[in-house]
């Protein structure tokens, strides 16, 4: 089997404002680098993503939950939960952008960081329906979530991304 990838430094370095005690969806999770990570710090994760195999290598972890749903042409699994964070890498399937902002509780924290128009000369994904536009990710949140941090742009010549970590409410408890 294939190593697992480290976790994103950005999910790293944002993670510590998730708030103590709630659950955290980890989107798209793949073989669950990010729901190790968060189970690691203490929080209950609820893992999803459409591939059962690479969900089945989180069955060891007691704080993860995962669920098998195609994101994309199925129904939303989470009608009605709110959670303290969501997180997002490396992933875009735009119709769900309105479901993970209501989806989102009271102080949650959203951490999201995937590709950009300029990533499809290094390699997938390359259609435009993959690829978030200059600034999209600040325009779906701007009037819903208090701005953390946000980047985007070429990094380490590998990668062209956009990176966003937000906050529903007020941002006064940042370290």
């Amino acid at each position: 089997m294939k190593p697992l990838n480290p976790p994103s430094a950005w999910v790293q370095r944002f993670a510590p404002l998730i708030p103590e005690g709630g659950t955290v969806l980890d989107l798209a999770c793949g073989r669950g680098r990010h729901s190790r990570l968060l189970a690691g710090m203490g929080y209950a994760v609820e893992a999803v993503d459409r591939d059962q195999e690479a969900l089945a290598t989180l069955s060891d972890l007691d704080c993860v939950s995962t669920r098998c749903a195609d994101l994309e042409s199925g129904p939303w699994p989470y009608g009605g939960r709110e959670f303290a964070a969501i997180v997002v890498t490396n992933y875009l399937w735009r119709p769900l952008m309105p479901l993970l902002l209501a989806a989102l509780g009271a102080n949650g924290v959203l951490i999201y960081e995937t590709f950009m128009i300029g990533h499809e000369r290094f390699g997938k994904p390359t259609n435009p329906a993959f690829l978030l536009r200059p600034g999209e990710l600040l325009e779906v949140v701007r009037s819903r979530l208090s701005i953390v941090a946000f980047e985007q742009g070429e990094v380490a010549q590998a990668a062209v991304v956009q990176r966003l970590c937000a906050i529903r409410g007020g941002i006064s408890r940042l370290p």
